[in-house]
């Protein structure tokens, strides 16, 4: 278990964490108390637990935020895919009307080859 040393507010917090987690806890605590100096630049020294409370709120807003975009996000994906495989389908079908033309004007031409050389179209001999 690694533990690592977060500043928040000038306070510092020794704080435990998965091995390897460190850096991105650090980074989490660095993110909590920018929003704090953002906040207090914005509202002055309203007290520092008013300060953490708002940030707090700030930040839960933008994950609330982010949540909602990625379920618009995977919505959209998962209409995209019925599109695909829609599109597929369709593709499949028209490829096998197309091989059935293919084959009607296949043995159309070998028809005509078969009239034109006098034999039949089995290729049997007359």
């Amino acid at each position: 278990m690694g533990q690592v040393n977060v500043t928040i507010s000038g306070k510092t917090f020794r704080m435990a964490c998965d091995d390897g987690q460190e850096e991105h806890l650090a980074a989490l605590g660095q993110r909590l108390s920018d929003t704090i100096e953002y906040l207090r630049e914005q509202f002055g020294e309203i007290g520092d637990q008013r300060l953490t409370v708002m940030a707090a709120i700030t930040m839960a807003d933008q994950y609330a935020e982010t949540e909602r975009r990625l379920h618009q996000v995977e919505g959209e994906i998962a209409g995209l895919e019925e599109a695909r495989a829609a599109l597929a389908e369709r593709q499949e079908m028209a490829e096998a009307d197309l091989a059935r033309v293919i084959e009607v004007l296949a043995n159309r031409l070998e028809a005509v080859a078969a009239r034109l050389s006098g034999s039949d179209p089995l290729g049997e001999g007359a």
